[in-house]
């Protein structure tokens, strides 16, 4: 995930806008929780331990910085384990000026489960990691493990590809799902700790932050894509991790926000899925929403006090000690959980 820059929304007489802004002020509103609404079919058992085994190993090739040795290894290593459970892979390649001029070069990933299906659901993540820890006390410039900020999202993935692999014909869920994995969304700057530093993109009107999403959301992959709607997994892997329903998810899905967070609450998993609100934040559903694709946002965040994110991120405490699986179990069974719904 990239800087605190919360999205605030500002009722107006055309609607709700979102603004960019560089305040961690933090409102939040506690709600009882909607009614809920049974499953009707049983999804398979998500593996926590296999999920965690994915983060582990996205973790093992080093930073997954684009341009990088271990960005190339990681990303090849992708595609290999979603051809193995038998989905379709494209792979999106790009290059896209960062904030700093460095030309990145980039590959959004995209793996279809079921990819004849008419009506599909997306769920999205980013595989790539921050190239400095700009928010460390003691490493400002070390860039990062990203074990929760990008491996965790992407390690939720890769379970829920290996499970649905696995289902016989009758035990599949009655939707299509594509994977889709956004590259290059976390090297932006951060004005609070890159005073420094010149943002070249924000001198062109442009978001230095999501620049996968931001190049997918214009060029489609596949081309005209309209699923019933989307699922990121940002930060969903850390100890005591907490989900908020989070503005611009409300706006966009809130239908989506509701189903998600009953199924986790049906599940047993309201510690991490709370019924709170909580203000906008720009992240990569920012894109997928302006391209049509309805999402919504699971990120962890603080739930009270005016810091919008947990003490690890953007910081090199961003590692394997960080990462519990009942956190990874909480999230990827409620995703599949949500999908099997349908």
């Amino acid at each position: 995930m990239k800087n605190n820059r919360i999205v605030l929304t500002l009722a107006v007489a055309t609607g709700l806008l979102l603004a960019g802004c560089g305040t961690d002020t933090k409102e939040t509103t506690t709600t009882s929780a909607p009614a809920e609404t049974p499953a009707t079919v049983a999804a398979p058992a998500f593996n926590a331990d296999s999920a965690y085994a994915y983060t582990a190993k996205q973790v093992a090739f080093g930073p997954r910085v684009p341009n990088s040795k271990a960005h190339v290894a990681t990303g090849d290593w992708l595609v290999r384990q979603f051809k193995a459970y038998g989905l379709a892979v494209q792979e999106q390649k790009f290059e896209v000026m960062a904030f700093d001029g460095t030309n990145l070069r980039s590959r959004n990933i995209i793996a279809q489960f079921n990819p004849t299906a008419a009506r599909r659901v997306a769920v999205f993540a980013h595989w790539d990691t921050r190239p400095f820890a700009d928010k460390d006390k003691v490493k400002k410039n070390a860039p990062l493990d990203g074990a929760s900020d990008g491996a965790s999202g992407v390690a939720i993935a890769l379970e829920m590809a290996r499970v649905l692999s696995q289902q016989p014909a009758a035990q599949q869920p009655g939707v299509g799902i594509d994977f889709i994995l956004f590259d290059s969304e976390d090297y932006g700057y951060d004005s609070s700790t890159q005073s420094d530093l010149k943002d070249q993109l924000s001198a062109q009107g442009k978001d230095s932050w999501c620049l996968g999403s931001q190049y997918w959301s214009k060029n489609l992959v596949p081309a005209g894509y309209k699923p019933s709607y989307g699922i990121l997994l940002d930060m969903v892997g850390a100890k005591n991790a907490k989900f908020s329903r989070e503005e611009t998810s409300r706006q966009y899905a809130r239908d989506v926000v509701d189903k998600v967070w009953n199924t986790g609450a049906q599940l047993g998993f309201s510690d991490y899925f709370l019924f709170q609100d909580s203000p906008g934040i720009d992240d990569d559903h920012v894109y997928t929403n302006q391209a049509g694709v309805r999402t919504v946002d699971i990120i962890d965040h603080l739930p009270v006090g005016d810091e919008y994110f947990p003490e690890y991120h953007h910081t090199t405490q961003d590692n394997m000690s960080v990462i519990d699986k009942r956190t990874l179990k909480a999230v990827g069974q409620t995703v599949l959980q949500t999908i099997y719904n349908e």
